[in-house]
């Protein structure tokens, strides 16, 4: 028989379990915002060395790739030389937590020959 002191133990040991599980569940979701924020980054740079490639807007081609959630928090410079164009792409990496952002950029760079003119 159980005393009437371990009454209600198990509901407290729920209770003390629930801020672990959130927090395990919290940098999840985080963990998963870093990997997919790093994808977009290389998605990101082939577009806008592609675009760069072509005489077009390496920023634009950059911004195109990415899903919209993370548009405004990309950047793209661009690097020409010799026959290839270079384009390192940064993306801000969103936090869940509402204005804390420690966790930085992912940044991926891809280079892409230049075309060559249509000759006629």
């Amino acid at each position: 028989m159980r005393g009437a002191r371990d009454r209600g133990q198990v509901a407290i040991e729920y209770l003390g379990f629930i801020p672990i599980l959130m927090l395990i569940a919290v940098a999840a979701i985080q963990i998963g915002l870093v990997a997919y924020s790093a994808q977009q980054a290389g998605t990101a740079a082939r577009a806008g060395a592609r675009a760069a490639s072509l005489d077009r807007s390496a920023q634009q081609g950059c911004q195109q790739a990415v899903s919209a959630a993370l548009s405004g928090r990309t950047t793209c410079g661009e690097a020409r030389g010799g026959d290839t164009v270079t384009v390192t792409a940064t993306v801000r990496i969103p936090s869940i937590i509402p204005l804390w952002d420690p966790i930085g950029s992912a940044r991926k760079t891809a280079t892409m020959p230049l075309d060559d003119p249509p000759t006629r």
